[in-house]
């Protein structure tokens, strides 16, 4: 599931310990927060807790959904209009595909992507993010990968390219720690105040669902890494 929302533009994690989460929406106001209820407490536990998060001034601004494989409907009354979760009760019964739709169905509705149209993730300190690629001059490139998205890249290549902004590279190698993809992308042009970092552009209509498949795990993986690592 997480692989499919992060493909469809939302930036999504998953979080274990439910003390650290209420450290993370105090710090992210605006979170939108899935809860299973089926795990890790009781389901009265699990009740106190979101009370807590709807009543906390801190926390109100975090929009929940609740995701259970349990099928009660009194159940799903308590949480949908005595509790009034914004975001839904998500039956997990329903299987991956149902389950996953009406998911990012709540996610559009409370605009949960933003402006942006593609995840950008940081990977400035993975050493298992690189590139390598020849120049029409036929000259050996290699590339540590800062960010990448969807849609493009940066990247602190090892000297200098001497190439017009715009410009075609043809059959780039990055290594996204375990996975290879190999790809054409513009030369954008250089970051400013960095002759040799420079910003590249792909297009993923062009690319094979596998290779998307690669790019969307390690950003996945590059997103859960921050938050894993993130200090509130």
């Amino acid at each position: 599931m997480l692989d499919i929302l992060i493909m469809n533009g939302f930036e999504a994690y998953t979080l274990r310990d439910h003390k650290r989460a209420l450290r993370l929406i105090e710090y992210f106001v605006d979170s939108i927060l899935f809860i299973n209820i089926d795990e890790g407490m009781p389901e009265a536990q699990w009740e106190a807790y979101i009370r807590g998060i709807q009543e906390n001034e801190k926390t109100k601004g975090c929009r929940i959904g609740i995701l259970s494989y349990n099928t009660n409907a009194a159940l799903m009354q308590k949480y949908l209009m005595d509790i009034a979760v914004p975001c839904g009760y998500i039956q997990l019964k329903l299987g991956l595909q149902e389950s996953t739709r009406i998911i990012i169905t709540a996610l559009e509705a409370n605009e949960a992507r933003g402006r942006r149209k593609h995840i950008r993730a940081s990977c400035e300190e993975d050493i298992n993010a690189v590139l390598n690629f020849k120049s029409s001059h036929d000259t050996l490139f290699h590339g540590k990968l800062l960010d990448i998205s969807s849609a493009g890249f940066a990247v602190q290549l090892d000297q200098p390219l001497n190439v017009e902004p715009n410009t075609v590279i043809e059959d780039i190698q990055m290594r996204l720690r375990g996975g290879i993809v190999r790809t054409n992308a513009v030369a954008l042009g250089k970051r400013r105040g960095n002759d040799n970092v420079w910003i590249f552009l792909i297009n993923p209509s062009q690319m094979e669902r596998e290779t998307k498949l690669i790019i969307h795990r390690f950003i996945k993986h590059c997103l859960q890494r921050y938050i894993d690592q993130f200090q509130v």
